[in-house]
């Protein structure tokens, strides 16, 4: 059985005092303003077999927390897991127990588990709170899109203007070859 929160002493809730940290206190205080999130994440993980004997593994609370700092941070299993031990603040904004080191497969498995329909409905009452509060309305949506790595260089003023006057030059010196000794005016 997978505990729904984590038994967690406040007086450890330490989070760094800089704009990081601040975002980690912000998101956790939010989270603890909806309880009712922790019980649909826990109706995904109960779906996973879990067994009853052995050690206690993440809670509910850990799973969710550590899920939305992988995303928020966009890192891998293995990163997560790094912060997860290594920071104060991650340790505090996931609540993870002192003893509990989790490995990546094992955050793999358990984040993995949370359904797409489970995000929409935490979306949704961050949208909510967010619209009560005047912060976002929700009407025009903001996507982030993912890249490919290429050969093609990342585009810069000098770059430009140096591409530009190359496929001039070219382009006039095809002219001149195809309609003769005209000269074309370069300005």
């Amino acid at each position: 059985m997978r505990l729904l929160n984590t038994i967690w002493n406040r007086f450890t809730n330490i989070f760094t005092k800089n704009e990081i940290g601040q975002e980690l206190e912000d998101m956790s205080q939010w989270l603890d303003s909806r309880p009712e999130i922790l019980e649909w994440v826990a109706e995904d993980l109960g779906s996973k077999e879990c067994k009853a004997t052995g050690r206690q593994g993440m809670s509910v609370e850990t799973v969710l927390r550590a899920a939305i700092l992988k995303q928020s941070w966009q890192v891998s299993y293995e990163k997560l897991s790094f912060h997860m031990v290594d920071s104060v603040s991650c340790r505090a904004f996931v609540r993870l127990d002192n003893e509990l080191t989790p490995k990546k497969s094992s955050l793999q498995i358990s984040i993995s588990a949370i359904r797409d329909k489970t995000w929409e409905r935490i979306n949704r009452c961050m949208l909510e709170d967010a619209a009560a509060e005047k912060i976002e309305n929700g009407r025009k949506a903001r996507v982030d899109s993912t890249y490919t790595e290429s050969n093609i260089h990342e585009p810069s003023d000098s770059s430009l203007l140096y591409d530009s006057v190359r496929v001039m030059g070219r382009l006039l010196e095809n002219c001149q070859s195809t309609w003769g000794k005209t000269q074309v005016p370069y300005s």
